[in-house]
């Protein structure tokens, strides 16, 4: 009588069940809730001292105006009329400065809506 050997393969793993999904995007929602406030909350402490009156501003201020325009969303839904753009500014320097200030902003914004904390990640 011949004895063959039959090797068997582990089962699938099963897909994440609707729980684990569901925290996962409960967990990031509520992070970039988070980072919404924070940004809120900072935009009102820095704005009146970035906002010089009776100065021309350049480049620095460009690029610091530039990342606070975002954060300035929050208190623009709630109904603050807030500073976003300086009107007294030196033109082209200023205006390169506030490209690069939002595209930092929204670097560090959107880069806190994709981090995931453990190395694992959901299929």
């Amino acid at each position: 009588m011949l004895l063959t050997t039959v090797m068997s393969t582990p089962p699938p793993e099963p897909p994440p069940s609707l729980r684990l999904r569901l925290r996962f995007w409960l967990a990031k929602a509520l992070r970039i809730l988070a980072v919404t406030v924070l940004f809120g909350w900072f935009y009102g402490w820095a704005s009146p001292w970035c906002f010089p009156p009776k100065r021309t501003v350049g480049f620095p201020h460009g690029v610091l105006h530039g990342a606070l325009m975002p954060m300035a969303l929050p208190s623009l839904v709630i109904g603050k009329d807030v500073e976003i753009y300086a009107a007294n500014n030196s033109g082209r320097l200023y205006k390169l400065g506030y490209i690069a200030g939002i595209n930092l902003c929204g670097l560090a914004f959107f880069g806190s809506m994709f981090w995931q904390a453990s190395s694992k990640k959901l299929k």
